[in-house]
């Protein structure tokens, strides 16, 4: 079995005024992610914000993870790129920096079809020995990794697993029972608010944004999961649906990503995890009024006094 599984937070990355990376904040995500018990970090995905980090300030999250870290749960690292040859060149950073294994997305921006999307993957696999976890990101991306490029390059060797954010449900399902007999392949679900479905379902583990604010829920209903308990499972999703709630109290002001990240920082700062909820360029941070109806939605759900 795979030692990638359980819940996986895809970590924020928290910032000063002046933009450059709040390493004590960051360092303080970290810990109350491990100290909460999950079973793995994410750095550098959608939620850490990564397309907005240079090379430099990349590999200086990845090693200061790596170093904070120190081995007691498997580093995940995502090395998000357009293209082929860039994604290699930052997979080698990552190994070299501490990375367990890197997560990949198709190319974007250059329009690719399937078949070149398998080879994509082919090409990083034989570049760079690191183990390589697909990513399945339409919304970013624009395009969706079909249930048989995931099927082929898994059972290929290519991918160890895939983190699956679609939303597409049915194709995650059908992977799943696909790739039932591949006890080394993992498949693990993005969407935060259906994980005791998809654990009910087979999947792996979850990679939900929202437990940087709350991962002993996730704990918890992983856990429930894991002892046959859906009926506490779900219990907890449900807690969990209405701690989501935050990510639309921006919505419709500032973009989708803003509004979503945005009050993941927000509820942070109010819990005292992260000293400031700055986003970067051009993305707007919440306001006065947006944070307060946060922090009531933290007191709703057991999180804020």
């Amino acid at each position: 079995m795979t030692k990638f599984n359980g819940v996986v937070p895809p970590v924020v990355t928290p910032l000063n005024p002046d933009l450059t990376i709040d390493y004590p904040s960051y360092t303080r995500v970290l810990e109350h992610l491990i100290d909460a018990g999950c079973h793995g970090v994410f750095v550098l995905g959608s939620t850490s914000e990564v397309i907005f980090h240079d090379e430099r300030t990349r590999r200086e999250i990845i090693e200061h993870s790596a170093k904070v870290v120190n081995g007691r749960v498997p580093l995940i690292v995502g090395v998000i790129d357009p293209t082929t040859d860039r994604v290699i060149a930052h997979a080698k950073v990552a190994k070299a920096a501490g990375a367990d294994a890197v997560v990949v997305t198709a190319p974007f921006y250059t329009v690719t079809s399937q078949s070149e999307i398998l080879d994509h993957f082919r090409y990083i696999r034989d570049a760079v020995d690191i183990p390589l976890i697909a990513y399945d990101i339409p919304v970013c991306v624009h395009v969706k990794l079909q249930r048989q490029t995931v099927v082929t390059l898994a059972r290929e060797g290519a991918i160890i697993g895939l983190k699956d954010s679609s939303g597409d449900d049915g194709n995650f399902r059908y992977a799943l029972l696909d790739l039932a007999e591949q006890k080394d392949v993992f498949l693990m679900t993005g969407s935060e608010i259906v994980v005791d479905t998809a654990l009910l379902m087979g999947a792996h583990g979850v990679v939900p944004g929202i437990a940087n604010v709350d991962p002993h829920g996730y704990v918890r209903l992983w856990d429930a999961a894991q002892r046959g308990d859906w009926v506490a499972a779900r219990k907890e999703q449900e807690r969990l649906c209405r701690l989501f709630e935050i990510v639309w109290v921006a919505q419709g002001r500032v973009s989708g990503g803003a509004a979503g990240i945005g009050a993941f920082k927000a509820a942070m700062r109010s819990l005292g995890i992260i000293d400031s909820a700055v986003m970067p360029r051009p993305r707007a941070a919440l306001n006065d009024a947006e944070t307060a109806r946060i922090d009531e939605i933290l007191r709703a759900t057991g999180l804020l006094n």
